[in-house]
């Protein structure tokens, strides 16, 4: 048999293992055994059914993620898996596109830039004379203050390490435009990441806010993506908000804030008051983490 017809024809021998098969698939690797090249559309339906969740299973767990609280995880706890966008991948494809989106948008991460000067009518304008002195003055008292929080921060920096705190020091004497452009590039490359690296201590506050309940590490891990994928789509959704919509932008920031307990309720259990006790404490301990993590990778980012 030609090479030919052993990539466009099941074959009785599996080209991947050499094991004897039949069907569709290999029964020892589970390889497919009509084979045949990717065409460039082909090539890239894979790539981003790979990465980036557009259709099938997609559709139909939206619908449950944001209207249903919690329900895709009792789904998933439950054996209810195979109708449903694996958790991970979910997670993944509504944190990509709020970061991308984020970056493309133009939201200001950090800003250093001087307050831009209006056009004034002629009365108010001179009247503004008066007030340039005193402008100045809070000008300097603003520089001097950031200059000895540089400075304490190249102190506490040497502290730790002699070549961390020269590279503190360096930063310091760069123009305000680099450092901001130099923070935002930090932000936007490493924050993904550590917000990422942040989903199993996410699990584990869980864990322990919920000691005793008898359930695994694992369940309070896949709770903790389903509900950190709707918080990324709310935000993508108020991000793509045109402006003026502020009503609805409100709207569905309120159902941000009552999704994770009503959640937590529905996956959990427990009395009302104990959950949002629960969820005030993982709220606090959460944006706590955060911070952290994206000052630590922004750190990382512009030093290491």
């Amino acid at each position: 048999m030609s090479s030919e017809s052993l990539i466009h024809h099941a074959s009785t021998t599996c080209a991947n293992c050499r094991a004897t098969t039949s069907g569709n698939y290999c029964q020892q690797c589970g390889q497919a055994t009509h084979l045949h090249v990717p065409s460039a559309r082909e090539f890239l339906h894979e790539f981003i059914a790979h990465y980036v969740a557009l259709e099938g299973k997609l559709w139909k767990s939206l619908g449950k993620l944001v209207f249903r609280p919690g329900f895709l995880s009792r789904e998933y706890i439950e054996g209810r898996r195979v109708r449903y966008l694996e958790p991970l991948r979910l997670y993944l494809t509504f944190s990509i596109i709020f970061f991308a989106l984020v970056k493309l948008s133009g939201v200001q991460v950090v800003d250093f830039g001087e307050p831009r000067a209006r056009p004034e009518p002629p009365a108010i304008a001179a009247a503004s004379h008066a007030d340039e002195a005193l402008a100045g003055q809070v000008t300097r008292e603003t520089d001097a203050e950031l200059g000895r929080l540089e400075k304490k921060a190249v102190a506490w920096a040497t502290s730790i390490n002699p070549a961390l705190g020269d590279k503190v020091a360096h930063f310091a004497t760069l123009p305000r435009q680099y450092q901001k452009e130099a923070i935002t590039r930090a932000f936007f490359g490493y924050s993904p990441y550590a917000i990422f690296a942040l989903m199993p201590v996410f699990a584990f506050y869980l864990k322990g806010l919920y000691l005793g309940s008898g359930r695994r590490y694992g369940e309070h891990f896949l709770f903790a993506l389903h509900s950190n994928a709707f918080a990324f789509l709310m935000m993508s959704v108020m991000i793509l908000l045109p402006a003026g919509w502020d009503f609805v932008r409100m709207l569905l920031m309120l159902w941000l804030l009552l999704y994770l307990p009503i959640a937590m309720r529905r996956v959990y259990g427990g009395r009302r008051r104990a959950t949002a006790a629960r969820w005030f404490v993982l709220m606090v301990l959460h944006l706590a983490s955060v911070v952290l993590a994206l000052m630590f990778a922004t750190a990382q980012a512009l030093l290491g």
